[in-house]
């Protein structure tokens, strides 16, 4: 591990609005909500359309509370719209576009000004000094560059908030390796299934993980476990922070979590308007501490305003803790469209992680693999046992998963152990599902 430097102490203050009091927050919010409402309703036709349809206009919201008045906006929405027609601004005006992979179907774009980038930095930055990185450090951004916004939106967070950006990108697992030992950068940004395939490739040369330069990592991009934070902190000898964004809200930097207390991505509440709705009736809006499907409306969004977005995430909202102005979410525990469904028990592939990371003789490498064949649907956990587990250690293991399984989710599955360095390894977002359900 390095040891602290004068760039350690460089000046690193607040935005204004990260100090502000809750009341002072709902105040910009219920201002820019009324704002957001009128120029959606004046400049995007599908929202015009949609809210006349429901007998709605902007006029209604009175309060926050009305905003459960108004439509969901879906994905499929903006599928539907591709590529720009959900766009608030001309094309002149358009400074930088983005688009999902499409892999489910027709991409999914946005689109944003210039003020947009600046905003979008502005709250990345937030995150990243709330995570512990500070400026002057060198920072070591894996994730991804191109039309997924993960690598553009954590190097311009990083760039905002005065470090040294390393644009590696995802993916060349040897050459990452390569870069963190000879540029020694103070933190990295990448998706924890990614870093902790950084972690295991060191360890197969022969390095340890906690000899690097490392203090930081930054991960967001997928679910993961308090035990998957765990087990990166005792690999490297790091503290490893959540952050958290989608494409179609902004990107990352929506919430960041603090590396004093992880207790919790602070969502940015100057620019969003968080909900949590029933995940089953999407009626209902839950008071804070429920559990449900997380709904974002931007406030400040110029060239793509998104109002009461269905992320499908599953999370709560809880009062803020070191940033008390700007509430809380909950770890993500899954997504409402991953969520399997087993002989009527629902279970997500965080729950499995979990216990997993319970076993010392499991390692974190899972996949699960649905199958019918007969009519009853059936379960395969896939799961690597850890180099140093013997076979009688991990077939033990697999007996007590199968246990921990049916005790805690419900459900009776079959466990697989396989050999270490068997299963696919990430270079960024990880595939935990196969569904050969239809095959």
């Amino acid at each position: 591990m390095s040891q602290p430097t004068d760039r350690d102490n460089l000046p690193n203050p607040l935005d204004p609005e990260e100090t502000m009091s809750r009341d002072q927050i709902e105040s910009i919010q219920l201002t820019r909500l009324k704002e957001t409402l009128d120029y959606a309703y004046t400049n995007v036709p599908y929202y015009k359309d949609k809210y006349d349809a429901a007998g709605v206009h902007p006029t209604d919201l009175k309060e926050l509370a009305d905003l459960k008045l108004f439509p969901f906006t879906e994905k499929e929405d903006l599928r539907k719209s591709y590529p720009f027609g959900m766009f608030a601004v001309p094309q002149h005006q358009v400074a930088r576009i983005h688009a999902s992979s499409g892999t489910t179907g027709r991409a999914t774009v946005v689109g944003y000004t210039q003020q947009d980038l600046d905003d979008w930095a502005k709250m990345g930055a937030r995150c990243l000094r709330l995570s512990g990185v500070k400026p002057g450090w060198k920072v070591h951004n894996a994730y991804g560059y191109g039309l997924f916004t993960g690598g553009m939106g954590a190097h311009a967070a990083a760039e905002r908030l005065g470090t040294t950006v390393i644009p590696m990108s995802g993916g060349q697992t040897e050459k990452q390796i390569t870069l963190i030992k000879d540029f020694e950068p103070d933190a990295i940004l990448c998706t924890p299934t990614y870093l902790l395939t950084i972690g295991d490739a060191m360890q197969r040369a022969g390095l340890d993980p906690r000899d690097t330069s490392l203090k930081v990592a930054v991960c967001g991009a997928e679910p993961w476990t308090e035990e998957m934070r765990h087990e990166l902190e005792e690999m490297f000898g790091i503290d490893a922070c959540d952050i958290y964004g989608l494409s179609e809200v902004m990107g990352p930097g929506v919430a960041g979590e603090s590396v004093e207390l992880k207790d919790g991505s602070h969502i940015w509440e100057d620019h969003f308007r968080p909900e949590i709705v029933d995940a089953f009736d999407e009626t209902k809006v839950l008071d804070d501490g429920e559990h449900g499907e997380l709904v974002f409306t931007s406030l400040t969004k110029q060239a793509l305003p998104i109002i009461r977005y269905r992320t499908h995430d599953l999370t709560r909202l809880m009062p803020g803790s070191v940033r008390p102005g700007h509430r809380r979410m909950g770890r993500i525990t899954g997504r409402s469209d991953d969520m399997i469904i087993l002989r009527g028990v629902n279970l997500f592939p965080s729950q499995i992680e979990e216990l997993i990371l319970k076993l010392p003789a499991l390692s974190p490498h899972f996949q699960l693999v649905l199958t019918r064949p007969g009519r009853m649907d059936q379960l395969a956990v896939k799961v690597e046992r850890r180099a140093g587990a013997s076979a009688a250690e991990a077939a033990n293991a697999a007996n007590d998963l199968a246990k921990l399984i049916k005790i805690h989710v419900g459900s009776s599955c079959a466990i697989e152990v396989l050999d270490p360095e068997t299963l696919e390894r990430s270079m960024g977002k990880l595939k935990r599902i196969y569904d050969m359900r239809d095959k």
